[in-house]
């Protein structure tokens, strides 16, 4: 799929190659923050590697975990060998096993992977300080093991939607780069590329439409991927313009709750562009 990147995007991406620093991405739910970092690892040809925050998010789903069960299999047959077993035996690299970021670390291929910790400001504020190394110094130290360090340092995506605001020392580690909703031309193109079967009528009154029903009170404003569910619906029903009708049948792709149904179905009466929306 193709991305159209914006140049402001796109110089922040830049940056974060050649100064080789994290980059943090924020703007609205739909931007595209997600798809930039995946866009990033397909023209570098190399390994994207997620991690999704959540709240509770702990190091051992992000950073690393000891297989326990093996662990255990071990003792049992050290016992029945009459063999003794010390920590260092126990925790060694042959019992651990590589979660995201890690992995990232460890990384051996000719190009450095892209880590995208997705939604970070969904995750506990202690979770930001288990990322202060790693950001800063591209290592994880494993008690047990010591610092393991990049040999190149992964390209780290970071994104927020701003639902709580990240720790100051976060911020410091990384470059910034706020994602606007696309302008409309650039949206129009974007639909172009990613609705090829919609006509240009249509892709032009559907993004000044959705233009406008962003800058209403809505729970949820539709971002460009809601936008170009609409599109394919509204495509897929056979339209060729925004009809009052085809617009209430597809409502489901870009008004995810009812407030906001009623909010952009009470807005298609102000909106010329929808035909028969006077009706």
């Amino acid at each position: 799929m193709d991305y159209l990147v914006d140049e402001g995007t796109a110089s922040a991406l830049f940056f974060a190659l050649t100064l080789g620093q994290p980059l943090l991405l924020e703007g609205e739910p739909g931007v595209g923050k997600t798809t930039a970092a995946k866009a990033l690892a397909r023209a570098l040809v190399t390994p994207l590697i997620r991690l999704q925050c959540y709240e509770g998010l702990t190091a051992s789903e992000a950073l690393y975990e000891w297989n326990y069960q093996r662990q255990l299999l071990a003792i049992r047959l050290a016992e029945s060998r009459r063999d003794n077993l010390t920590d260092a035996d126990l925790f060694s690299e042959e019992f651990l096993q590589e979660r995201p970021i890690l992995r990232a670390v460890r990384h051996s291929g000719p190009v450095p992977p892209v880590l995208l910790i997705d939604e970070i400001d969904r995750a506990d504020d202690e979770f930001e300080a288990l990322l202060f190394e790693f950001l800063g110094e591209a290592s994880i130290t494993i008690p047990e093991l010591g610092t393991f360090t990049a040999k190149r340092r992964p390209i780290v995506i970071l994104t927020s939607n701003r639902s709580r605001d990240l720790h100051d020392a976060l911020r410091r580690r990384c470059l910034y780069h706020w994602i606007d909703f696309p302008a409309a031309e650039r949206a129009a193109e974007i639909l172009r590329r990613s609705v090829p079967a919609a006509n240009e009528t249509l892709i032009r009154s559907a993004t000044e439409f959705v233009g406008r029903v962003r800058l209403l009170d809505l729970d949820k404003a539709p971002g460009m991927a809601e936008t170009i569910d609409w599109v394919s619906a509204l495509s897929a029903l056979g339209a060729t313009e925004l009809v009052r009708e085809d617009v209430v049948r597809t409502l489901s792709t870009i008004a995810k709750t009812p407030d906001d149904r009623d909010a952009i179905t009470g807005a298609l009466d102000q909106v010329g562009h929808a035909r028969g929306a006077t009706a």
